[in-house]
């Protein structure tokens, strides 16, 4: 009954990631060739400057991939059974978020909409998802793979916030009639901040269980 239920859980998770990565992918082909009449980017007046349009393009560009990749990166039979693919993808996600969507991502912080409030936000959010993908691929490098996978699950972790940005927008639009501002400074921070909480406790969870098996 518990593996009947861990299963179907498992295709939960599996489903909903699918669900919201072809609306990530649609999202993305708006863009696709360098699309500037799209609503969100005729509403940026720093859409104008070059070094703008230059980190806005990289960012939605390699962030599709970036998700794709680490979704690959932990599935456990992929993970086990293909070692060398899983150091390929690996390489190529760790290249993506490092040399092009977390600079790019910096760049579009600092003018995000909502304020300093939010660009705190963004910016903060670029930052840690550099820190924890830069300390992951390290501990990869000296095969302290424990805690490669820490570091690799709130650099992941991050990476979903742009799914989870949007799924706690419309889950607070659904339920409390707020302005759409204060409703965007919330999940500007909530999108990021649960999903670290999420991936911490999967940590603790998981230690907790190799603890008893070992004891």
């Amino acid at each position: 009954m518990v593996l009947r239920l861990k299963i179907l859980f498992q295709i939960f998770l599996v489903a909903g990631f699918l669900y919201f990565a072809q609306l990530m992918v649609l999202i993305t082909l708006q863009y696709v060739p360098l699309n500037f009449d799209v609503t969100f980017l005729q509403l940026k007046t720093e859409i104008t400057l070059l070094h703008y349009q230059i980190a806005f393009f990289t960012h939605v560009y390699s962030s599709i991939f970036v998700l794709l990749l680490g979704f690959l990166q932990f599935i456990p039979w992929l993970r086990k059974k293909y070692k060398k693919a899983h150091r390929i993808i690996g390489i190529s996600y760790v290249f993506l978020v490092m040399c092009l969507a977390t600079p790019s991502g910096l760049v579009m912080g600092y003018y995000g909409n909502g304020g300093i409030y939010s660009q705190i936000s963004f910016c903060l959010q670029a930052i840690l998802w550099f820190i924890f993908t830069l300390l992951a691929f390290r501990y990869a490098l000296k095969g302290k793979y424990e805690k490669h996978f820490q570091l690799m699950s709130y650099s992941y972790a991050l990476t979903l916030s742009a799914i989870s940005l949007r799924l706690f927008k419309w889950i607070i639009v659904s339920v409390w009639e707020l302005p759409p501002m204060d409703t965007y400074k919330i999940v500007v921070w909530l999108g990021w901040t649960f999903n670290l909480l999420i991936a911490f406790l999967i940590i603790k969870f998981t230690q907790l269980k190799f603890n008893r098996m070992i004891n």
